[in-house]
């Protein structure tokens, strides 16, 4: 018996698809959709693209909605829980995305991909401008190879990207408070957020530092851990960080007058850090980086999702999490 892949489905709601097969497993290709995900409603273009590749390859394809922040990661790991051999599709923005991979990392059962329909798409910008449009169809995914990328462990959270401490973070986190009126875009959306965070509140912040063994007292405007080159809509701190070389790239920046931060910033967001006075930025690869607040908290972001605490300990997990690209398509593409 057919069933409507167009109707509204949820977790355990899903009628049972056709299967396929790969050896003597069912491969299931699961589409976890946010509906709140960018400006519009994309659900039935996420439902057209299901039923087309069911009807014409015979996959076993489901798709569920998530019903709240935090959902798409208990959906993921639910399904690697399984034991069956998964083929997830997170359909939403970066913190789809980071959700996903929050859920699967570690289960070789179970790999990702993403189909990019948040305001949000930093973590495609790996792969090159030339990628993006190939992951809009489902049709260049479902086959495609799978690599496994390694992720930042923050306090037991795993982040693809960047984890960015500081007034990065604080930038991000007031996107998505201005982000919900109708009136302003993603870019109206992130300029007011500067303007809120940076023109009337101070920069820096008194933290403590610990790289591996060195320990540094300042104050720091931020600290970000890259593991891959992009956030903020687009700004590359770190362009030599590769998703797949098990090497963290952490960028330091102190504290400095709002006009000289304001003077450097467009070097610090094109990649161009050697250029930046050594006083004030450097890059490290410690293996592991402590930042403790000696005053307020600390609000960082990972992946464009906002934690508060007043620690963090930042690491290359010790899990990895298989993502599956069109062909051609590498994430280390667009790295230096």
């Amino acid at each position: 018996m057919r069933y409507d892949l167009r109707k509204r489905v949820c977790a355990g709601e899903v009628p049972p698809a056709a299967s396929s097969k790969r050896g003597t497993c069912t491969l299931k290709h699961i589409f976890i959709i946010n509906p709140s995900a960018g400006k519009n409603d994309s659900r039935q273009r996420i439902y057209t693209m299901a039923e087309a590749l069911r009807e014409k390859h015979g996959l076993d394809v489901q798709c569920m909605l998530t019903a709240s922040v935090g959902h798409a990661a208990t959906l993921a790991r639910g399904l690697a829980e399984s034991g069956e051999e998964v083929r997830l599709y997170a359909c939403g923005g970066d913190g789809t995305v980071n959700e996903v991979a929050n859920g699967i990392a570690g289960y070789a059962n179970a790999a990702m991909t993403c189909i990019p329909i948040g305001t949000g798409n930093d973590f495609l910008k790996n792969f090159g401008k030339d990628a993006l449009p190939l992951f809009l169809d489902a049709e260049n995914l479902w086959n495609g190879s799978v690599t496994p990328l390694d992720l930042i462990d923050c306090n037991g959270k795993y982040c693809l990207t960047i984890a960015c401490t500081g007034i990065d973070a604080r930038i991000a986190e007031s996107v998505h408070d201005f982000g919900a009126s109708p009136m302003l875009t993603g870019r109206g959306s992130y300029l007011a957020s500067v303007a809120a965070n940076f023109l009337f509140r101070k920069i820096g912040r008194k933290w403590r530092v610990t790289l591996d063994d060195e320990v540094v007292e300042d104050e720091f405007a931020l600290v970000s851990m890259c593991n891959g080159r992009y956030y903020g809509g687009g700004s590359t701190p770190v362009p030599e960080a590769r998703m797949t070389d098990g090497v963290l790239h952490t960028i330091l920046v102190k504290n400095v007058s709002k006009a000289r931060f304001a003077r450097l910033f467009p070097d610090y967001s094109a990649g161009n850090h050697q250029k930046l006075p050594r006083d004030v930025v450097r890059v490290s690869t410690a293996k592991v980086v402590r930042i403790e607040a000696l005053e307020g908290d600390l609000t960082t972001c990972l992946d464009g999702e906002s934690m508060h605490s007043p620690c963090v300990t930042l690491k290359l997990a010790d899990k990895k999490v298989n993502f599956f690209a069109p062909a051609g398509c590498d994430p280390d593409a667009t790295a230096r």
